[in-house]
């Protein structure tokens, strides 16, 4: 028999579905358990759910529990499936399940919970299918408290010794930090499968605990339990950690013995391995052979260069993922902004600074930590030239390479340094060198000086009205609206008009001036 798409179905089976309810017998939902069953899209399954609400068959718990096990699978969200749930008379465990696993799985995480704790209100228990759901989401959300009361219920309800709750309580436990809890369970454990000996050997590694990994592991393979590309790709930072090259080639040659080489998370942890023990040739070979790349992937291959004092091949790869429309994060910026930083990249500094603006992730730790050594490293480079005029060619700078200066350290966030610079300068600053600071007080929201570093502007030249609209922005950032008004007072009484920005355009030997907001006209 052909296998039919589930809209084909949906035509073919209409004239069944058309019969009058009180002529259907016991069989009336099979036809619509087929379609189910062939349904891969989410407009199809909406499509066969108002077939099922027309004819009536919604009540079925079977049809309504395997609408809700598609809508979980097919959508990109919980929303349809918790409202096919809600709407629902009769619910059992299985049902309970499903939707608990929806939650683990799409999140938000802690419904998940949440909904644990009222299956135990409306009278339902638990089984061992809903404790791994629920574990797993106390541990994505480091709810270590939450997931400890889990863990009594589990011993309680009698599954404490279930191979799969254990796993999923030895990961909770190291994801939250506490390995001892993690080898207690393990310890326990009478029965063990690749998925307990993996997340064990996991959660030594992923708390630093690199010898201890690599032991379990030795013991997992000695005592005949096989790995699998998830053990492999959990042992193999440890290789990284303690930049033990040779066995983690060992490890790679298993993989490639057991088939599991082209596995694109080993291809991406082999890629980190490579670059952290100093051979990033390799690095380069894997990420190019690979036929799909996650933007693991990328991530990987830029920090492997960024570790090699390759940073200009880290930017220049960032630039393909851009040419290529491959998305980037936090981790991405990072290798690229050190990269930048270990070059003396300022330009290309300056331009993944506004990305990181226009990603809304300036408030990430990381990057921000990567921004501030970057901004210090061009810093120490930018005083060391300053330094030399006068030390190595006995030249005395003048009040531009001073306001660089100023910049430099403003923009680093070395404030009070760059204050005191001016106040030690052999010449008497100009507009421009304060004009640097008051600048950089913008950048890093210090308002106090920016006042004082305004007076000094004021008096110098009180005509030029970008310092105080500068002000004026400094202080509503600062939600001082008084003093923004009061500015804004100033600057309309002593008539000051903002100059139009300008472009020129040579055409036929002639130049033309473009002012904003008018027509051209020759020079």
């Amino acid at each position: 028999m052909l296998a039919y798409s589930a809209r084909t179905l949906l035509k073919k089976l209409a004239p069944i579905l058309s019969v009058p309810f009180h002529f259907r017998t016991n069989y009336h939902s099979l036809p619509f358990n087929y379609l189910l069953n062939s349904c891969s899209s989410l407009s199809d399954l909406k499509r066969i759910h108002a077939l099922i609400l027309t004819n009536g068959s919604h009540q079925n718990l079977l049809l309504s529990t395997k609408l809700v096990t598609l809508a979980c699978c097919l959508a990109p969200a919980m929303d349809y499936a918790r409202k096919l749930f809600d709407l629902m008379a009769e619910r059992d465990v299985f049902l309970w399940n499903t939707l608990i696993r929806g939650y683990a799985d799409l999140g938000p995480c802690q419904e998940a919970i949440i909904l644990y704790r009222t299956m135990h209100q409306n009278g339902l228990l638990p089984d061992n299918y809903t404790f791994p759901f629920v574990v797993r989401s106390c541990a994505v959300l480091s709810a270590l408290r939450e997931g400890k009361e889990v863990h009594c219920n589990i011993v309680k309800n009698g599954f404490d010794s279930d191979v799969f709750v254990q796993s999923s309580l030895i990961t909770m436990y190291s994801q939250n930090g506490e390995t001892l809890n993690s080898e207690l369970v393990f310890g326990e454990m009478v029965v063990k499968n690749i998925v307990s000996w993996t997340a064990m050997i996991a959660g030594y590694v992923q708390n630093g605990l690199f010898k201890r990994g690599l032991a379990v592991f030795r013991e997992m393979v000695a005592l005949g339990t096989q790995p699998n590309a998830v053990t492999l790709v959990s042992v193999l930072p440890a290789c990284a950690g303690l930049e033990i090259l040779d066995l983690g080639k060992l490890i790679h040659g298993y993989g490639v013995k057991l088939g599991v080489d082209s596995d694109i998370s080993l291809v991406n942890t082999l890629i980190a391995l490579y670059g952290k023990c100093g051979n990033v040739d390799i690095s380069q070979s894997l990420f190019d052979q690979m036929a799909v790349r996650s933007l693991v992937s990328w991530n990987a291959m830029i920090a492997a260069f960024e570790q090699n004092n390759a940073g200009g091949n880290a930017i220049k790869l960032f630039r393909r993922m851009q040419t290529e429309k491959v998305e980037f994060d936090y981790i991405t910026l990072v290798s690229v902004i050190s990269a930048c930083a270990n070059l003396g990249a300022l330009n290309t500094g300056k331009w993944i600074h506004e990305l990181v603006r226009r990603k809304g992730l300036e408030t990430n730790v990381s990057i921000t930590n990567a921004l501030v050594d970057m901004h210090s490293g061009l810093v120490e480079e930018g005083r060391r030239h300053f330094e030399s005029m006068t030390r190595n060619y006995s030249i005395v700078p003048g009040v531009e390479q001073c306001a660089c200066m100023v910049d430099l350290l403003g923009r680093a966030g070395q404030l009070v340094e760059a204050y005191e610079f001016i106040e030690s300068m052999p010449i008497e600053p100009d507009e421009n060198v304060w004009g640097a600071l008051l600048g950089a007080c913008r950048i890093h929201g210090n308002l106090e000086l920016a006042k004082l570093v305004a007076g000094k502007l004021f008096q110098l030249d009180s005509q030029t009205v970008s310092f105080y609209v500068l002000m004026a922005n400094i202080y509503a950032e600062a939600g001082r609206w008084e003093d923004v008004a009061r500015l804004r007072k100033l600057m309309k009484e002593r008539e000051f008009r903002k100059i139009p920005g300008h472009s020129l355009v040579e055409v036929n030997r002639r130049f033309h001036t473009f002012l904003s907001g008018s027509g051209s006209r020759p020079s």
